[in-house]
């Protein structure tokens, strides 16, 4: 049993099987620490496993942590219905639920009482990072896979911000998804086909859009003897497969040097032999790179970009191809672009609060004509809103077989009877 799945057993024997949710706040760090490893014993009697010292006292230290470093926003980090966190200095504390933000009640005692919280937080999440004046923003991620980001003065003129972007495991299957209406189940049929095809694919769409947990989802579908790198910033990705290999970025100290971008990763795993290599986001220059892997064999790559629509996706990765300084005329890296990537996948957050994906373009070169085509295999069309303000709408298939059906054939996999018009 891994060290994660330890961890997991613990929080859900706490959280089901005890009164640590009634019983935390009125207790001091002392008889937290003492309730937490006694927990920690029952688990391991009941589940007959060992742990060593040093993993018993970091999983005490970690669990306690994160009770007693977030102050004030303990209660909206334990409500369930809650999404996002935004903290615009001290008096300020906005939530988002179901997709809309709202203002809190919430509020700190002054900056200073925010700053001590903020560097409790940062201190608890075991991530190493700092932030100072010096190094006066910062991206981490909790225990429970909730994603920080913080900014302070001089960059701030309003105190500490603090964005928390909490981790729901609520959304982990594609029933899931279906159940949201954020697909169809034909959309799940392509998409999941496509996951053991080893199509190149990339998730696009704004912030908070769900591009990440689309990521997650599908990429479940993955098969498992495959070896899988994955490449980020900050910790996002939860695949469930057990033969994954997770790099993140490293930034520079506080004498400028020791950074590891993205690139320097992503060109190391390419000596790792990896089946398929994910990227969280891409920003710089490891789309070249991922690009001209994927050129060279490396098919079933997954990546993140921000972008509006499935063409300002593509516009967007040329724009980042341009800023490389790769000497190349602007329609051979079209070409190049269009050659690797199989599918682009968008997803929008709608004004109703449900996540939906508005479509998935396959993108190819013309050799005839010399140009990059995009049509859409599936696209949402919204017709109108019900009485509860709900958006209506239905997703249209383009029956026309998209450009990609040669490595669905090539891997063995097909579709159900009908799906295209072959």
């Amino acid at each position: 049993m891994s060290e994660d799945d330890i961890r997991a057993r613990i929080n859900r024997h706490l959280i089901k099987e005890t009164e640590f949710l009634k019983v935390k706040d009125t207790m001091t760090e002392d008889q937290l620490r003492s309730f937490v490893d006694q927990s920690i014993t029952d688990v391991c009697q009941q589940h007959n496993f060992n742990l060593d010292d040093e993993t018993r006292i970091e999983i005490i230290r970690t669990l306690v942590s994160a009770v007693r470093s977030m102050g004030p926003l303990r209660p909206l980090m334990e409500d369930p219905t809650i999404s996002e966190i935004m903290v615009n200095g001290a008096k300020q504390v906005y939530i988002q639920r179901d997709g809309r933000i709202y203002k809190s009640d919430i509020k700190f005692e002054s900056n200073h009482e925010l700053f001590h919280t903020v560097q409790k937080i940062l201190s608890g999440s075991g991530s190493n990072k700092r932030v100072d004046e010096s190094s006066p923003y910062v991206d981490f991620s909790l225990a429970d896979g909730s994603r920080v980001n913080i900014i302070i003065a001089p960059c701030s003129l309003m105190g500490p911000v603090m964005t928390i972007r909490k981790f729901s495991n609520k959304i982990g299957t594609v029933d899931d998804l279906l159940n949201l209406k954020t697909i169809d189940k034909k959309i799940a049929t392509l998409l999941i086909a496509a996951m053991k095809a080893k199509f190149n694919v990339i998730f696009c769409g704004s912030t908070g859009a769900g591009k990440t947990t689309m990521l997650n989802v599908f990429s479940r579908h993955i098969p498992s003897h495959e070896r899988i790198i994955t490449i980020e910033d900050t910790p996002e990705l939860r695949l469930v497969q057990e033969h994954v290999v997770s790099l993140v970025s490293k930034p520079a100290n506080i004498e400028g040097k020791g950074e590891i971008s993205m690139r320097d990763l992503f060109i190391n795993s390419l000596r790792m032999r990896p089946d398929r290599i994910i990227i969280g986001e891409i920003r710089g220059d490891e789309l070249l790179d991922l690009i001209q892997s994927i050129s060279s064999g490396h098919s079933g790559s997954l990546a993140i970009v921000h972008s509006e629509t499935t063409e300002d996706c593509f516009n967007r990765m040329l724009t980042i191809m341009l800023m490389t300084g790769i000497q190349l005329e602007t329609s051979e890296i079209q070409k190049i672009i269009a050659k690797a990537i199989d599918l682009i996948v968008h997803v929008e957050l709608f004004m109703d609060g449900i996540r939906r994906v508005t479509a998935i373009s396959d993108i190819y070169y013309n050799d005839e004509t010399g140009k990059v085509v995009m049509n859409d295999i599936f696209k949402f069309k919204q017709t109108g809103m019900s009485d509860k303000g709900e958006v209506l709408g239905e997703w249209v298939l383009n029956k026309q077989p998209p450009t990609c059906m040669a490595k669905f054939h090539k891997h063995m996999v097909k579709l159900p009877d009908g799906f295209f018009n072959e």
